[in-house]
């Protein structure tokens, strides 16, 4: 029987709202739902394409595991259960908790509980070796509120602005939603017509930039300039927003000493920008008046993450870009407490421990590095599982990620994952890194379990939620990643503790109590969400920017110490000389990271894709470069950085200013095979090294701006 069921996409945090054909359990079609109160019908190509992904004829159907480095061979979910949590006691009693670690990826942004489960976990076996993407890519975006404090009333919203600044983002193909971004590509045109004007930075002339009123396009890796030197601009000319900065910032005289140096001329001749497009951006910003600027991966994975985004932070409370008093917080968030959000900056001890800088205390025993939004540097898990001693980690999970080919410094990589004692992943898929694994467990769709809009919750700008039944049926000995950790729980006798208590592991709750447990205290009842196929506009939540609260002091910090270091230390590296560029200065270009519509991240691989969508990910240049390295289409080259080399497909893309090289990330097959890149792409993660030119915090390396060179290469066997 045919039947059509509403539900909502959870390849990324956009959350869209999508129609679903299902004929007797099976996933027949997907498609927008066009009767969504916030993505209105938009779809993804992503998103789309579900029905595959989930029926895909290399779907993971059973469990496997490996016996005395023999291949991998079906074994019951249960007994790979009952088998997992004895290796991993055992190495507990032997080496102390520390000595397991979990590495969530992309794919759990599909089971929004699981986070929760896979933290409280940790807890109950004592270990804090916990590590996700976020911090590969956005983790100057957790550490900004460490510096730059946070304002209680949160930013201003898209929907009302009238002036955003974009930087190194493309959520026209990427879809991810930003804070003071459109939350979908169909929102920017309903905002453009309203009126809204839009500046873009990137080195490429994206889909976004084409729709831009002012494109300033920039080389890779100079954001801190260009925004100190708009922030020059605005202090100047007497643009920004006294009353705002008397009564709630820090350290404006010091930032304005600090951007002095960065003379528009200076700025102009190091960013390869025209001076006059920095003069019209910042004053075209500064008018607003209302508006907010936000990052993306571009300046969050090249040099100087932290700084980049904190000038951007900068530039949004200098111009006083903050929700206040009286008017609706841009966030307000359906599943969390109605606590109050008051029209001032925050003390620390006011933060969530995810934000806190008191609560992130923990240190990695790598390079210094210290704990990121309750998590340890994925930058650093590499090391910490090559370097003996105390605290060496020993087993790893991963959920939902693919390390091989999305953590940088591939090599470091595949030596790390060879020296584990108990490697295990959880995945739809057999990835490069499901096959290094001692155990893979088969995993279910998001297609296949119920959910809840928790990650979209807190950046939905209207008090939305939807709650989703199964779209279809499990076939398979498959398991959901949340019941793999409760099973490990139950198996090793810890607890799992969440904010609405502890579970029962012996007796799991079903999807609706256990959602109760993850959010103990929301504005509306769980079950008064689930009543409502397809979600629900909560419009008689309210919720408003509260008064400040008498005896609390906290003011906006826009330049503190280390990061105004960080910034003199850009004022006195020399400027970058096009064709000469490194240390020694003997590579040619810089190499940018770029997304594809089809993929996030490495999620989406292996799916079926048009003409137009490419099996790799081709070394784009500008047709300039291309011919003075006498290149042409098509050719295979051979690209060369100081930490490694890789081959790829070279095309032309005039949207590149030249000198640039542009590729995405995540491509690439089973290092330990001979692969065509014209077949799997390249792996940018093996020009990249972690151990040096890397974010002091959190370990994050260059990803981005990287130096490189080409040359051509000879053909290589399919």
């Amino acid at each position: 029987m045919l039947e059509t069921k509403r539900s909502f996409c959870r390849i990324c945090t956009g959350y869209c709202g999508i129609s679903a054909d299902v004929e007797d359990g099976r996933l027949l079609e997907v498609r927008g739902d066009p009767e969504h109160a916030l993505s209105r019908g938009y779809s993804c190509i992503k998103g789309r394409r579900i029905p595959a992904a989930v029926n895909h004829p290399d779907r993971l159907r059973s469990c496997l595991a490996r016996e005395d480095g023999r291949e991998l061979l079906p074994i019951a979910s249960e007994r790979a259960l009952d088998e997992i949590a004895a290796r991993l006691t055992q190495l507990i009693e032997r080496h102390g908790p520390r000595s397991v670690a979990t590495y969530t990826g992309t794919g759990c942004w599909g089971n929004s509980a699981l986070l929760e489960i896979e933290k409280a976990w940790h807890h109950g076996i004592g270990s804090v070796m916990r590590c996700s993407s976020a911090t590969i890519d956005q983790q100057a975006k957790m550490i900004m509120p460490w510096f730059h404090g946070v304002w209680g009333g949160g930013p201003q919203s898209f929907e009302t602005a009238d002036v955003i600044l974009l930087i190194g983002q493309n959520p026209l193909v990427s879809g991810q939603y930003q804070h003071g971004g459109p939350p979908y590509p169909t929102a920017l045109q309903r905002a453009r017509k309203r009126g809204l004007q839009l500046i873009v930075v990137d080195p490429r002339r994206t889909e976004l930039a084409r729709q831009a009123d002012l494109h300033l396009q920039l080389i890779p890796g100079e954001d801190p300039t260009l925004l100190a030197a708009m922030l020059r601009v605005v202090l100047d000319e007497g643009l920004e927003d006294a009353d705002f900065c008397t009564e709630h910032v820090r350290g404006l005289r010091e930032l304005r000493a600090a951007v002095d140096d960065f003379t528009l001329e200076y700025a102009a001749q190091r960013c390869g920008v025209e001076r006059e497009q920095i003069v019209t951006a910042a004053r075209m910003f500064a008018a607003g008046p209302r508006g907010i600027a936000s990052t993306g991966t571009g300046p969050s994975m090249a040099p100087y993450p932290n700084l980049s985004e904190h000038l951007v932070q900068s530039l949004n409370t200098v111009c006083g870009r903050w929700s206040r008093e009286g008017e609706r917080v841009n966030m307000p968030s359906v599943l969390t407490p109605a606590l109050p959000r008051p029209a001032q900056a925050l003390p620390p001890e006011f933060l969530p421990p995810d934000m806190s800088p008191t609560a992130n205390a923990e240190m990695s025993r790598i390079r210094g590095l210290r704990q990121v939004y309750q998590e340890m540097p994925t930058a650093a898990l590499a090391d910490e599982i090559l370097t003996p001693g105390e605290g060496q980690v020993r087993a790893l999970i991963v959920v939902g990620g693919n390390p091989v080919l999305s953590w940088p410094d591939q090599k470091r990589t595949l030596r790390a994952l060879a020296e584990l004692e108990l490697l295990v992943c959880l995945d739809i898929r057999l990835t490069p890194t499901c096959r290094r694994a001692h155990y893979v467990i088969a995993s279910s769709h998001f297609a296949e379990r119920a959910d809840l809009t928790f990650l979209g919750d807190y950046f939905f700008e209207k008090p939305f939620s939807q709650y989703t039944e199964p779209l279809c049926e499990r076939q398979g000995d498959v398991i959901d990643e949340a019941d793999f950790f409760m099973g490990l729980a139950r198996r090793m006798g810890t607890p799992i503790e969440l904010p609405g208590g502890a579970l029962d592991t012996e007796h799991p709750p079903d999807p609706l109590e256990l959602f109760e447990r993850v959010r103990p205290t929301p504005k509306v009842p769980i079950r008064e969400i689930a009543r409502y196929e397809g979600g629900h506009l909560f419009e008689e939540i309210d919720v408003r920017v509260a008064p400040a609260i008498p005896g609390v002091d906290a003011r906006l910090d826009i330049a503190p110490a280390e990061l105004m270091g960080e910034l003199r230390a850009v004022r006195e590296t020399p400027r970058p000389v096009p064709g000469s560029i490194g240390l020694r200065g003997d590579f040619t270009h810089l190499l940018i990271s770029r997304r594809v519509k089809f993929m996030t991240n490495s999620v989406g691989q292996d799916l079926p894709r048009t003409a137009k969508e490419l099996a790799y990910n081709p070394a784009y240049l500008h047709p300039s470069d291309l011919a003075a390295l006498g290149f042409t289409s098509g050719d295979l080259v051979e690209i060369e950085s100081e930490d490694g080399a890789i081959a790829a497909v070279v095309e032309p893309d005039e949207d590149l200013r030249s000198g640039v090289v542009s590729m995405a990330h995540c491509f690439g097959g089973d290092p330990a095979e001979r692969t065509d890149p014209r077949k799997v792409g390249s792996p940018v993660a093996a020009l990249i090294a972690v151990d040096h030119d890397y974010d002091p915090i959190s370990g994050q390396a260059r990803q981005s701006a990287i130096p490189v060179r080409l040359h051509k290469r000879h053909e290589v066997s399919p």
